[in-house]
């Protein structure tokens, strides 16, 4: 068994590198995919250069987010490895007195192009989360909460509320999605 240790610190800084997003880092932000890599999380899908234009937004905007970042699991094939990591979304929009904290996992795919690693695909399966109330409590619209899976709908609200809202269902805990997402994630890393 090889240990692959620069292999796993190399993809570690790619996922630790998530803090750039929170401090608005945005040209180091996206420098952890490559050039075609793509991300489908709560309020965004499509090419990561995109997804860094809308961070751009979402940062001047009244909401506020930060990434707790867990240790990745990482699996490698070659020049392919699938890595699981678990964090947690912390929002808030003081306008609305209201936050959230939501536990998710990245499921990433990073592939190693010309001696680097980068980033390939980010999507993300959400665990659990509740609402926050930073400054006492506020009505929510159960209506509007209702639309989402338990597990982010306190996010989910959140982000709509700030003008971000989120277009379809995300995979959740043992859900089919995360089955259906995680067999294709195997599919691609053992096609190397």
């Amino acid at each position: 068994m090889s240990l692959r240790i620069e292999d796993t610190f190399q993809i570690s800084q790619l996922i630790s590198g998530w803090i750039h997003r929170d401090l608005g880092e945005w040209t180091r932000l996206r420098e952890l995919f490559h050039s075609d890599g793509v991300i489908e999380v709560t309020w965004f899908e499509g090419l990561f250069s995109d997804f860094v234009e809308g961070s751009i937004r979402m940062g001047a905007s009244r909401i506020k987010t930060k990434h707790l970042i867990g240790t990745p699991v990482v699996t490698f094939n070659g020049d392919r490895a699938f890595v699981e990591t678990n964090a947690v979304i912390v929002g808030q929009n003081l306008e609305l007195g209201l936050g959230c904290e939501t536990h998710n996992r990245f499921i990433d795919t990073a592939e190693k192009r010309n001696g680097v690693w980068k980033l390939v695909k980010r999507q993300s399966v959400y665990d659990m989360g509740s609402f926050t109330f930073p400054l006492g409590l506020v009505e929510v619209d159960r209506s509007i909460v209702a639309k989402y899976p338990a597990e982010y709908a306190a996010l989910a609200y959140l982000l709509e509320k700030s003008g971000f809202p989120v277009k379809r269902v995300f995979a959740t805990r043992g859900s089919d999605l995360e089955k259906s997402m995680k067999a294709e994630v195997n599919l691609w890393l053992n096609a190397a």
